[in-house]
């Protein structure tokens, strides 16, 4: 049986959501051992100016603490 953990994390790029995405996962890669998944729960744009600014991604990333 494995026990699982689920931590929330905000991201944000100048460049689209896809790379907010993918900073937020290398970045909690760094920090969490055995990630195994995430699950996007916001997207949001800043403006500034009337123009984007840039994209936050809200995610759930799910780590594994035991595995037995």
């Amino acid at each position: 049986m494995s026990v699982a953990r689920v931590t929330e994390i905000t991201s944000s790029s100048k460049k689209s959501f896809q790379d907010a995405i993918e900073k937020g996962i290398a970045r909690a890669a760094k920090t969490l051992r055995n990630v195994e998944g995430a699950r996007i729960q916001d997207q949001k744009i800043v403006v500034q100016d009337g123009k984007i600014a840039a994209c936050r991604v809200n995610m759930k990333v799910t780590f594994i603490l035991t595995d037995s």
